[in-house]
């Protein structure tokens, strides 16, 4: 039997079809190339090259590799791009996901780990935030998360296809040999990263006059390779027969704008320039995973979880990697 990647050549997704891999796990990818790499993909791992919603592409993989179980990472991730063009947002992310989970229905698969994100929660009311905190989403990218999080509840409930949702914080860092690649590059630690390395003026710090220590927000970053290591125990605790959950994973404590840069100055021993701008609409200023639902359940607990470690995971990367996986780097 095998597991079912989607996304499987994109940041999460690879280094989780690389932690999977590595504890024995037969893996077949499903990926369009829309966000993904090529290259980030080993040529020894069965791939198709095609939609999640694609009916008969799905029959196919179910039926010729006896897939056990699904984990899906599958989806584009730019809050901007979800607000200029939602209805796209919602096709890719909610459209096409509800056909893969009636699939899946359909060839009797019995798993599905989903790749949510805390962006579901929306402005937080308190902070650590745990797994019962409202959910109201601020852009398209969040709400199409949270309509699969209620289609999988109501699948589970009408045909037994069991779930754990996983809901990030901010991954970042990197594995030895795959990192964060996207174009454009949106978030922090890879900018600030790419000022280190010349391939960019300055890095923007958008208000400092928040309510924390520095005056700039705080954010709970988690190692992607700890995100995979998530992955894996969600699917064994499926396996055991564990009910269908939806879980937090973060780090649990948070890291100022000012504490990454700084940070990164040291590992990289580069003057990182700051420019700074106006605050960001939205933007709260604590924002920090309760994760010990994750620690109980399966028993999860970030091994990489300080901010030397990340950002030095990443700073390694991108010198061993300077062009990213060299298809559509750009910044």
């Amino acid at each position: 039997m095998a597991i079912l990647v989607t996304g499987g050549s994109g940041y999460i997704g690879s280094i989780a079809v690389e932690t999977l891999r590595a504890s024995g796990e037969d893996i077949v990818v499903v990926d369009d190339f829309l966000r993904g790499h090529e290259a980030a993909l080993s040529s020894d791992v069965p791939f198709y090259n095609g939609k999640i919603g694609d009916r008969e592409l799905i029959r196919r993989v179910i039926r010729e590799h006896n897939i056990e179980a699904c984990v899906h990472f599958a989806a584009l991730t730019y809050v901007g791009e979800s607000v200029e063009n939602p209805l796209y947002y919602y096709e890719n992310n909610a459209v096409q996901t509800l056909t893969l989970i009636e699939e899946l229905v359909r060839g009797k698969v019995e798993m599905i780990v989903f790749s949510s994100t805390a962006a579901t929660y929306g402005e937080p009311e308190y902070s650590p935030l745990d797994e019962s905190h409202p959910q109201c989403p601020e852009n398209p990218y969040g709400w199409g998360k949270l309509f699969v999080e209620r289609a999988l509840e109501s699948t589970s409930i009408a045909h037994g296809l069991r779930f754990v949702g996983l809901r990030y914080f901010n991954a970042a860092g990197a594995s030895e040999d795959k990192g964060e690649d996207h174009t454009p590059e949106s978030h922090l630690i890879p900018n600030v990263i790419f000022a280190a390395m010349g391939l960019r003026p300055n890095i923007s710090v958008f208000g400092t006059n928040y309510a924390t220590p520095d005056g700039t927000p705080i954010r709970d970053y988690v190692h992607v390779v700890d995100l995979a290591e998530a992955h894996k125990l969600a699917l064994n605790y499926l396996r055991e027969g564990g009910v269908s959950e939806f879980v937090n994973l973060g780090n649990g404590k948070g890291y100022s704008v000012f504490e990454v840069i700084e940070t990164a100055r040291c590992i990289t021993k580069q003057n990182i320039e700051v420019n700074i701008e106006s605050p960001r609409m939205g933007d709260p200023s604590f924002l920090v995973a309760n994760s010990e639902k994750a620690g109980k359940l399966f028993n999860w607990k970030p091994q990489y979880g300080q901010l030397e470690q990340i950002i030095g995971s990443a700073w390694a990367w991108h010198n061993k990697f300077p062009s990213g996986y060299g298809d559509n780097h750009g910044f």
